[in-house]
C-alpha cells in the first residue's frame, strides 16, 4: 500500500445518496477522484464523516427556508475499518474511527476514500458530534473539525501503512493543519522533540494546494489564542511568520507558506489570487466535471453509438461534430422531458417540453445574483410578448447563517407571483447532485451571473455543455475561457461599468442578449441553435472536463 497522491477535502461528493458535500467544492473534489481512478492514479482521500450532513431545505409558499438534518446511515453504502487514531483538542483526547468508500474507475482503477468519524462511545458528548455537521456550528466548532481533518487524516493514513506519500494535496484550506502533523513529522525524524525551520523546507516540498475562493471572507481564520488554546502549542507564537497573518492563523496563508505548488481554479480566478497573496506564486489549472457522471442517459446512449471510448477519453467528445441535428435534438429533447415530467410532479406546475427554458442553480448567496433576470420584470414580459414564451428553473440552498441568501430566496418567491401569466417561475427545494444533474441535462440554456470577480470557477456550466446546453453567463470564472461567443454560448457584457453597481448596466445586458440572440435562435432558427448544441459539446464538453484536469495537477504539481 503506497500511494504517492493523497488528497485532503473538508467534503466530497462519493455518491448522491451520501450528503457529505454541501455543493461545487465537494463536487468537484468527487469528480477529481473519480478521474483519478478512471486514470488510475496512485491516490487515496481523506474527508470527514458527516452523519448529519449539510441540511434538508425546505421552503414554504413565501420561500422561507428551514433547515433539518439529513439523516443516514453509513453502514448501508461505506465498509468501516479497524484502525484507530487519536488527536488532542484542548489536553483532550479525542478517539476517531474511519470508514472507506471505494471510487471504482472505467478501466480498473481504484482510489480509496477515508471518512473519519468521531462519534465514538469513548468520547464526551460533545466530542461525538465532530463529524456530525458539515459547516456548522461556531468558529470553535469548525477548528476543531480542521484538527480532525488535517491531523487526524494524517495520523489514519500512517496508520493504515501509507508511508511513502509523494504529495499532499489540500484541496482548500480546510486541511492546512496536515501541516503541523507534517512538521512534527519531520522534526522526529531527524532525532527532535520540536520541529525547527529546516522542517519547514522538508515539508513545504511535500505540499500542493488549491485555492477556490476570490473572496477574502471565505478564507478560515482563527484568533492566535483560540488556536493555541485548542493545540495547546507554543511553536505558533514563536514561528509567527508561518502560522500568523495579521494576528491570526489564517488557513489559506499556511497552506501557501507550507505548499510547493499552489494554483487557483481558473486562469482569472489565479490573477485574482495573485493579487490578494502578491508575496506567493499562484499558477491555474481550471477546473472540470467528470464526464460519465454528468452526462445524461440519453447523451450517453448518443455518444455511445458515435464516439466509442468517450468515456475513457473525454477529449473524444471533440468528435461530436459528426453527430447529425436530428439526434442530438432528440436527446435533448429526452433530457428536457425527464426535467419537465420531475418538475411538473414534485410542484404540480404546468411547464412545457416546447417552451424556451432557462435553469438557474447555485448555492443562494448574494454575489451569485440569481434575482438579476428578475431585475426588470417589465422588460421580461415585453421580451416574451414579442420574442416568445419563457420558464425559468430556479434552484439553490442558502447557508443557515446567510441571512443575504434566504432574502433572495424569497425575493425570487415574491416576484414570481409578478410574472405570473407571463413568466412560468419554478423554485425547487433542496437542491441536491440528482437534482443538478436532471437540471444541468434538462434546460436550453444554462443561465449564470455572478458579479466579477467573485466567481473562482463554476462547474455547473461545464455540467450542462456536456449536454449540449449552451450557457449564458456573465465573464467570470471558467466562462471567460470557455465563452466562443455565439458558437458554445453567450457573454453577458455590459461594457464598462461601475464596478461599485453594475446591477442595472448587467441586467440590460442580459435582456439584451435574450431579446437579439438567444430567444430568436431557438424560436425561429432551430438548425442555428443545435449548432451551438453541439460546439458546446464538441469544445468545452471535450477540455472542461476531470480528465484533463487530473492531468494537469500530475503534469503540473504531482510529478517531482
Amino acid at each position: 500500500m503506497n500511494p504517492k497522491v493523497t488528497y485532503f477535502s473538508m467534503e466530497i461528493a462519493l455518491d448522491p445518496r451520501m450528503p457529505t458535500y454541501s455543493g461545487g467544492l465537494g463536487i468537484l473534489a468527487g469528480d477529481t477522484i473519480r478521474a483519478a481512478a478512471d486514470l488510475r492514479v496512485d491516490m487515496a482521500a481523506v474527508t470527514l464523516l458527516h452523519r448529519q450532513g449539510y441540511f434538508a431545505q425546505r421552503l414554504d409558499e413565501r420561500g422561507r427556508q428551514s433547515e433539518s438534518p439529513t439523516e443516514w446511515t453509513p453502514s448501508d453504502l461505506l465498509q468501516k475499518i479497524p484502525e484507530r487514531v487519536t488527536v488532542t483538542i484542548e489536553g483532550r483526547t479525542v478517539h476517531l474511527a474511519a470508514w472507506r468508500f471505494d471510487v471504482q474507475g472505467q478501466r480498473g482503477g481504484v482510489v480509496p476514500v477515508y471518512l473519519l468519524d468521531a462519534d465514538l462511545p469513548e468520547n464526551s458528548e460533545w466530542d461525538r458530534t465532530l463529524t456530525h455537521h458539515l459547516y456548522g456550528g461556531d468558529e470553535y466548532y469548525r477548528l476543531c473539525q480542521e484538527v480532525v481533518l488535517g491531523i487526524g487524516g494524517v495520523r489514519l493514513l500512517r496508520e493504515l501503512g501509507y508511508n511513502a506519500i509523494h504529495r499532499f494535496h489540500l484541496n482548500e484550506g480546510h486541511a492546512a493543519l496536515l501541516t503541523l502533523e507534517l512538521l512534527d513529522e519531520a522534526a522526529r525524524a531527524a532525532g527532535r522533540d520540536s520541529f525547527t525551520r529546516e522542517d519547514v523546507d522538508t515539508v513545504h516540498d511535500q505540499c500542493v494546494f488549491t485555492t477556490h475562493t476570490p473572496v477574502p471572507a471565505g478564507h478560515d481564520k482563527f484568533p492566535l489564542d483560540v488556536v493555541e488554546r485548542v493545540l495547546q502549542r507554543g511553536e505558533l507564537r514563536e514561528m509567527a511568520d508561518i502560522f500568523c497573518h495579521e494576528g491570526q492563523v489564517n488557513m489559506t496563508n499556511l497552506a501557501l507558506r507550507l505548499s510547493d505548488y499552489v494554483n487557483g481554479v481558473a486562469k482569472k480566478h489565479a490573477e485574482v489570487s495573485r493579487l490578494m497573496f502578491a508575496d506567493y506564486t499562484i499558477d491555474s489549472i481550471t477546473n472540470g466535471v467528470h464526464v460519465r457522471t454528468w452526462t445524461s442517459d440519453p447523451f450517453a446512449t448518443l455518444f455511445d453509438r458515435h464516439i466509442p471510448g468517450w468515456r475513457e477519453d473525454s477529449f473524444s467528445l471533440r468528435s461530436a461534430y459528426g453527430i447529425s441535428n436530428r439526434e442530438i435534438w432528440e436527446a435533448h429533447q429526452a433530457a428536457k422531458a425527464r426535467l419537465i415530467e420531475h418538475v411538473n410532479e414534485r410542484l404540480a406546475t404546468k411547464l412545457k417540453p416546447d417552451v424556451f427554458t432557462l435553469g438557474f442553480a447555485r448555492r443562494a448567496t448574494a454575489y451569485k445574483r440569481a434575482d438579476l433576470l428578475l431585475h426588470d420584470i417589465e422588460r421580461l414580459k415585453a421580451i416574451t410578448a414579442s420574442v416568445g414564451p419563457l420558464q425559468v428553473v430556479f434552484a439553490g440552498k442558502a447557508h443557515p447563517h446567510d441571512h443575504n441568501g434566504k432574502e433572495l430566496i424569497k425575493k425570487i418567491f415574491e416576484v414570481r407571483e409578478a410574472l405570473k401569466g407571463h413568466v412560468e417561475v419554478v423554485y425547487l427545494p433542496d437542491y441536491d447532485w440528482q437534482l443538478g444533474a436532471l437540471l444541468t441535462a434538462g434546460v436550453d440554456v444554462w443561465l449564470n451571473t455572478p458579479l466579477p470577480p467573485m466567481e473562482a470557477s463554476g462547474t455547473s456550466g461545464m455540467k450542462a455543455a456536456l449536454n449540449g446546453v449552451p450557457s449564458l453567463s456573465i465573464l467570470d470564472g471558467w466562462w471567460i475561457e470557455g465563452c466562443i461567443e455565439g458558437r458554445t454560448g453567450w457573454a453577458i457584457a455590459p461594457g464598462e461599468v461601475d464596478d461599485q453597481d453594475r446591477t442595472e448596466a448587467d441586467a440590460a445586458a442580459l435582456y439584451d442578449k435574450l431579446e437579439k440572440a438567444v430567444m430568436p435562435l431557438f424560436y425561429d432558427n432551430r438548425k442555428g441553435f443545435i449548432d451551438v448544441m453541439r460546439q458546446s459539446i464538441a469544445l468545452n464538453g471535450s477540455f472542461f472536463n476531470t480528465h484533463r484536469m487530473v492531468l494537469q495537477y500530475i503534469s503540473k504539481a504531482y510529478l517531482p
